[in-house]
């Protein structure tokens, strides 16, 4: 069941921010900008991945969706969640950086910007309270081992 609501979810949040809300803010007809814009398809890629991927463990190891009304019973700790916090909201907005560049676009642009302001502040006020009341312990250890958006890379060995 909860996959059947993350893929609802799905459709109607993130779908919503990153294909019903660009198409609007794009000219009616724009074209990708071929064919430098081409590279814009591999951050939407990897952004869709990255999304896909973080919902399947809400879902299955989480027991949850990636819904605030129906969160995951269980810390999600596995897959893309051992390397950043919220790699979720860096798949949607690399989805939108993917489209600021496949259509050349400076409103796309400042939209995933934007967007990117609005998750940030969404989750140092609300999301990361929130885990703490309900998981505690947990996941203060997990939010002082994992960064919240990007990962930490140790180039040499200490």
């Amino acid at each position: 069941m909860s996959v059947l609501k993350t893929l609802v979810f799905t459709i109607l949040v993130p779908g919503t921010v990153t294909v019903v809300i660009p198409r609007y803010l794009l000219a009616v007809g724009a074209e990708a900008a071929i064919p430098f814009g081409l590279i814009g398809a591999l951050p939407i890629a990897l952004g869709a991945a990255c999304y896909l991927w973080c919902a399947w463990d809400f879902a299955s190891a989480g027991r949850g969706t990636p819904a605030p009304i129906d969160p995951p019973k269980v810390l999600v700790t596995r897959g893309l969640y051992r390397v950043v916090r919220n790699p979720m909201y860096v798949g949607a907005v690399l989805i939108l950086l993917g489209e600021s560049v496949l259509f050349a676009s400076a409103t796309l642009l400042t939209y995933a910007l934007l967007a990117w302001v609005v998750v940030h502040l969404f989750v140092v006020f609300y999301e990361e309270p929130t885990l703490h009341r309900k998981f505690g312990i947990s996941y203060e250890n997990y939010r002082k081992a994992v960064p919240r958006w990007i990962p930490r890379h140790k180039l040499l060995p200490i």
